[in-house]
């Protein structure tokens, strides 16, 4: 399946439009990870284990959009936009959204 932050794919022509689609995961971020990357910010460093954390989010929200879509009887995505938010009273929770519109390419 094509997935895509284009509105078209080049080369190919959209056939049917089967709806909007959304794929969202909210993950719980270890309390250690943070104190860690806090330091490693400090001293300069990459925080590895929240980039990770943050690959991995991104990619079950893709993998849940790409879901709906097939559900739908599309064979791609376009527009898709992904938005990223931190939430819980301690900051403690990631969340990844990606949405776009589910379409079967000709």
């Amino acid at each position: 399946m094509i997935i895509t932050t284009t509105p078209n794919v080049e080369g190919k022509h959209i056939s049917k439009y089967c709806g909007v689609v959304a794929g969202e995961v909210i993950l719980s971020t270890d309390v250690f990870k943070d104190m860690f990357a806090g330091i490693r910010y400090l001293t300069g460093g990459r925080a590895g284990s929240n980039e990770r954390e943050l690959q991995k989010a991104r990619e079950l929200a893709l993998q849940e959009l790409q879901a709906h879509a097939i559900q739908l009887g599309a064979n791609a995505v376009v527009g898709v936009d992904l938005d990223y938010a931190i939430l819980g009273t301690a900051h403690s929770m990631l969340m990844v959204s990606a949405s776009g519109t589910a379409v079967v390419l000709a």
